[in-house]
This record gives structure tokens, sequence and C-alpha cells, in this order.
């Protein structure tokens, strides 16, 4: 039997779409999925084809997420924009288990030097929810939000040991029609069917499973000892130990904390003696931050989208699919404090009427977004990490300003840089930077290094962390910018701002660089000063979202 693809599971899904789904947002999402399968860009052609449908229709969807600010279109491509994160952030916000656990996670992976994952189940397969990485030539490039089916990980044979005879039977059937895992783009696919439905790994040069170390035998072991080995399941040479950690209200599985290694540095045997006492110990301690927690505080609720997208309809027309903007921004009714919501709060969130909520809420729970609970309740699942969150979730702060500084030079026609301060706050280095096409012009390539107090992007980085700071280093935190004159080169002059995390602690600094003989220092304040803030700005809005609740390196 041929392997079952994700579009092909989309068009199983919607041939059961339900009457009162709507059918621009069961469309939306399958474009959003088919870029993150893509790694976040495809052209309007490719997504014409991994969706199948129209071209116009391809065009209206990527408009309308266009100017949700949920791609951005690069040449002819559509690129996935970190302001898509917000629906992903809705679900692990709401979940609490990042934000509580994910401090004992990196404690963790620093203390062994090992990668250190937090995964939850996502019906058959576990889904991650936190990664603490090492960075190494050879290391793991798994994402927060990537699926791996149960059966060739360890957390799922811990989850399994939880599972309902429907589940296995899903399981089964899955396994029935996807033999070679054509439905989990973020794992190598299997090379052949294997027997009994068992976590062989049988990628070429794999090293295959005995015959009695079934998936059902793993589960089974993994109920007993309650812990799991991943031995080379997903890849040759991947390892990985697993030890569930539990809610200590209802004593089941809320997540799996995982140490992933490689066999060069740990057999799967060696992992036991070496790696799992400690695993053991830190997740005691996750399960006491779990059982001390205090309740979730609500956070604000979105508040106008249903006007927003009321007042995008009316100015783009027939161009903005309001119906698929209205249903994306329900999702962003959950959050903190708010993971189990009734309809009429859902509604009040966004604005929207009831029954357009309510439409909203079926389809998403036709698409495995959702889930109704018995109290009439909604909750988020982790399948909203399916909708752009992965190829993301590892992106930099030089990669996330890179389309902002485009922007920026061609508006004002001088090159745009960002820069960080190095390690001993002597000098600046260059991470991003847009040119122009003027024959007299600013070249400085990625990676430069200059003094730190001769330039603007300098002085914006020293002035919060010069202590104590000169006369000249604290005007420039009082007025927000620098502006030099000619002091690293003559007929040079640059003026600059700076770009702050969630916390307000400036990370970067953004610039611009013209010549003396086009812009007075009047013009460079009056007319440069605005358009760096209002690009400032937006790098930092795109970081403050992707920084939630994953590392964004500044260089």
């Amino acid at each position: 039997m041929p392997a079952m693809t994700a579009v092909d599971a989309d068009a199983r899904a919607g041939a059961g779409t339900p009457g009162e789904a709507v059918g621009p947002l069961v469309r939306g999402v399958a474009v959003l999925r088919r870029l993150t399968e893509a790694g976040g860009t495809l052209s309007p052609s490719a997504l014409e084809r991994a969706t199948g449908l129209a071209r116009s229709t391809v065009d209206r969807i990527t408009g309308t997420l266009g100017r949700m600010g949920y791609v951005r279109l690069d040449g002819r491509d559509v690129v996935l924009t970190p302001r898509v994160m917000e629906l992903g952030n809705a679900y692990l916000a709401a979940l609490r288990l990042p934000a509580l656990l994910d401090a004992r996670a990196d404690a963790l992976a620093d203390e062994l030097d090992e990668s250190v994952s937090l995964a939850v189940a996502d019906r058959d397969g576990i889904r991650f929810i936190h990664q603490a990485t090492r960075r190494r030539a050879l290391s793991v490039s798994f994402r927060i939000g990537d699926l791996l089916p149960a059966e060739r990980t360890a957390p799922g044979a811990l989850f399994a040991t939880e599972w309902t005879e429907p589940d296995w039977t899903h399981w089964r059937e899955r396994r029935a029609e996807d033999v070679q895992d054509a439905s989990f783009p973020a794992v190598p696919p299997r090379a052949q069917p294997t027997d009994d439905y068992s976590s062989t790994a049988s990628s070429p040069g794999s090293p295959p499973d005995s015959s009695t170390d079934s998936f059902t035998e793993r589960v089974e072991r993994a109920r007993r000892d309650g812990w799991a080995v991943d031995d080379q399941l997903i890849e040759p040479g991947l390892v990985a130990v697993s030890v569930p950690v539990r809610d200590p209200g209802t004593g089941r599985v809320a997540c799996v904390a995982s140490v992933v290694s490689h066999t060069s540095r740990h057999s799967a045997a060696d992992l036991r003696v070496s790696l799992l006492p400690r695993l053991r110990t830190a997740v005691k301690a996750m399960e006491t931050d779990l059982r001390t927690a205090p309740a979730p505080v609500p956070g604000p609720a979105p508040a106008g989208l249903a006007t927003w997208t009321t007042a995008s309809k009316h100015e783009l027309g027939r161009d903005f699919v309001e119906s698929l903007a209205r249903g994306l921004t329900v999702l962003t009714a959950f959050g903190e404090g708010r993971s189990a919501l009734p309809l009429t709060e859902v509604a009040r969130a966004t604005g929207l009427s009831r029954a357009t909520a309510r439409r909203a809420l079926l389809t998403h729970e036709h698409l495995g977004l959702v889930a109704a609970l018995p109290d009439r309740t909604f909750t988020l699942t982790p399948r909203v990490l399916d909708l752009g969150f992965p190829p993301l979730s590892r992106t930099t702060l030089p990669r996330l300003a890179e389309p902002h500084l485009r922007a920026l030079a061609d508006a004002v026609r001088e090159p745009t840089a960002l820069a960080v301060l190095t390690s001993d706050g002597e000098e600046i280095q260059y991470t991003a930077g847009a040119g122009t096409s003027r024959v007299l012009t600013v070249r400085i390539t990625v990676g430069t290094r200059l003094p730190a107090t001769a330039t603007s992007l300098g002085r914006v980085l020293l002035a919060d962390t010069a202590a104590p700071p000169s006369p000249t280093l604290t005007e420039v935190r009082s007025q927000g910018y620098a502006l030099v004159d000619e002091e690293l080169e003559s007929g040079l002059r640059s003026i600059a701002v700076p770009v702050r995390d969630r916390t307000g602690r400036t990370v970067a600094a953004l610039n611009v660089s013209t010549h003396a003989a086009r812009r007075t220092l009047r013009d460079c304040v009056h007319d440069l000063l605005p358009a760096l803030h209002a690009t400032a700005d937006h790098i930092q809005r795109d970081l403050h979202t992707a920084s939630r609740f994953t590392h964004v390196p500044p260089s």
C-alpha cells in the first residue's frame, strides 16, 4: 500500500468536513501546514501543487495571511514570519509546562552537556514543547513543534502506557496506511514496513530490532520500569533515555523529559548508568515545581480582532478572506490562565459573534487543533504547533532582522546594519546588513569588527552596559539614539538605535550610514531617526514573539 502523505491526510479529513465548517479556514490551515512542512518557504505555484487549490485561492489566502503578518512575499516566494508563532505561543502559554519546567531542562542540559527535551503526547505521536540543545558539529536537529511517531521514540512508549483500546486501534490503522512514516516530515522515512507494527528503525544502515523488541513489548517494559530508552529508533547513532513527568493532580503523564545523545558519546546501555539517575532527580524536581506552582493569572485577552478584520475587509475587498482571518484569531483567545474556554468567553475575547466563534471552533476541532471537553469548554491541542512553529523555532536575530533591514534600506536609500557587542565590550561585530545601489556607499561585510566607541552602533550598545557611563554615553542613553559624525572615517555619518529583548535589555543595535555630502546632521535626526525607530519596533515585535518560548541567539 502506498504511503499516506500529509496532503493525503488533509484530503481525507476534508472528505468528512462537517457542514458548519468554515471552508476558507480549512484551506488557510492547509496552506500554513504545507509552508511549515517545506521549512517555511514555498512559491505560490508550489503551494498550488501541494494543496491542490486553485492559484487564485492560494493568492487570496497568502494575501490574507500577509495582512495578518503571518507570511511575507520575498521575491516570488511566500515566507513564514515570526508573527505566525503567536498561534503556537497561545498553545504553549495555555499548557504552562514550558514556562514551569524549561529552566530545569536547561540546567540539566548544562550539567550533562547533552541535549534535553520535553515532549507531550499528540494522539499516536509525540511533539516537542522544549529543546535545550548543545552546539556541536554533530547535534540533534529536532525543533519545538516537531511531531514524531510514538513507536520510534522513548517518550512514545511512556505515553502509550496510558493508551486506551481506541488509541491502539488508531495507531494500528495509521501504521498500516503509512508504513514509511511519510506523515511525519521531521523524521527519516522507513525503508520498508516492519513486522507486528514494531518500532524497528529501518532507515538505511540502522540496526534492526529483534523480533521480540516490538513497540508493544517496549510499552510493557516502560510500564514496568518507569523509564524508556530509544536505541537508534529514529536514526542510526541517535540514543535517548526518557522519564515521565506526572501531573500532581491526576498522576497521569503530563510530559516526558529526555536526555538525547549519540553512540560516539554513550551507548544505549550506558544511558541507564550514566544519565538516567540524574534525569530522574531532575524530573522529581519538575514534579515538585508543578505541585507548588501558583494558579495561573489570566493575562489580557486579545482585543479588537473582529474590528480589525472588518476594517481589513473594507480596505482590501475580496482579496481579504475575512472568515480565514477571524478563524485564526480564535486560536489567540487562549493563553496562560485561559487554557479551557467556553464559547461565550471565546466570542468575548475576540469580539466575534457567538455564531462565528462557534463555527470557527467546530472547524478547528475537525482539523485537530481544538478539543471539546466534557464541561462544554474548548482547549487547544499540540497540533496548533503545526502552524508555522517548527521552522521558526530556531531562528536567530540576524535572520529575523534581515527583511526589515532590506525594507529600511529601500525606504531611505542608504545602507543599514545590525551589530552586537563582542564579549570583551571593546568592539562591535556586524551580524546583518542591507545595502543600496548607490555609487558611493558604505560596504561593511557581516562579521566585520570595529571599535565600539568610534561607532554609533557601539555607543548605543555601550550606553546600557558601561559603568559608569561617560557623558557621551549618558546622553545616548537619555535621548535613545547615537549620532556619530566622521569619527570612524572622513565623510561618514551614522545614526543608530537599540534593539531590545522581552526584558527591555539592549541585545543589538541598528543603524543607517550616509555620506556627509548627502545628509546634514539635522537630516539624520529628522529624516532617518523616525524610520530607524519604526524598523527597530518591527524587529523587536518579531523578537518578542519568537523568543517567548524559544531561544533566539543574537548572532
